[in-house]
């Protein structure tokens, strides 16, 4: 919940510390709050919104704290905010499940709508809402290729070159100061970047994962790992094994 605190309330006199990367030669900057904005083309990207979670949870009896999608759209107006993109683009899993998009209440569907005015929105399709979204700004779509990058929701089983995608909720873990840190993180090898988790109650896959296996080159992998203001960049290799 570091990044809701840090969105609504930055640390007065904290200098923001992003990270500049590059995904096959397309210039981005890794914002701690979670999104990726790519300077050429003013596009933000952000992934696994997880929007209604709380409520998909309550439908199956079990009870999460119902500040969720409030929380998270939150995040997701400070960082539009701060970079003020011409498109914004939702890698999957905005929602969590199927019945999240239709059922969302009207005043998350303002803020949604607030968010999007005068901006191109696309929904990326996920594995938890495959059919898209439902009377929200936008348009839905299983992949996007836009300004020499492939934006989709899971990782491809290729080589993945240019290829920003979601779905694995990466996360690392370091040493500092004598006791280990985990954060959610940017992955990337330079090829193809893995995006961050950007629902606040989702959890992480920490990049040793067998999941993670042949996604990249781990000579060249470093974790842009998500501070309170902060980018923390970790190459692979001094990770905690």
């Amino acid at each position: 919940m570091h990044r809701l605190v840090h969105a609504i309330s930055p640390s007065s006199g904290t200098a923001l510390l992003q990270a500049r990367t590059a995904i096959n030669g397309v210039a981005g900057i890794c914002d701690p709050l979670g999104g990726l904005y790519l300077p050429e083309t003013g596009t933000l990207v952000v992934s696994d919104l997880h929007l209604e979670k709380g409520s998909a949870f309550a439908r199956r009896g079990m009870m999460l704290p119902p500040y969720d999608t409030l929380a998270t759209l939150r995040v997701l107006e400070a960082v539009i905010a701060r970079h003020n993109p011409n498109t914004v683009i939702s890698l999957g899993d905005n929602f969590h499940d199927r019945v999240g998009s239709g059922a969302m209440p009207e005043t998350f569907r303002r803020m949604v709508a607030t968010m999007a005015r005068g901006r191109e929105w696309i929904w990326i399709n996920g594995n938890h809402d495959p059919d898209g979204t439902s009377g929200l700004p936008g348009a839905s779509m299983d992949e996007l290729r836009h300004a020499g990058l492939t934006f989709r929701h899971e990782p491809s089983k290729g080589d993945g070159i240019g290829e920003i995608a979601g779905h694995l909720h990466p996360a690392a873990t370091v040493r500092r100061r004598e006791k280990s840190v985990r954060r959610a993180c940017f992955a990337t090898d330079g090829k193809r970047l893995v995006m961050p988790a950007f629902g606040v109650t989702t959890g992480g896959l920490d990049l040793r994962h067998r999941a993670m296996s042949g996604l990249f080159d781990r000579g060249k992998l470093v974790a842009h790992m998500l501070g309170r203001d902060r980018i923390y960049s970790v190459r692979y290799d001094n990770l905690i094994r």
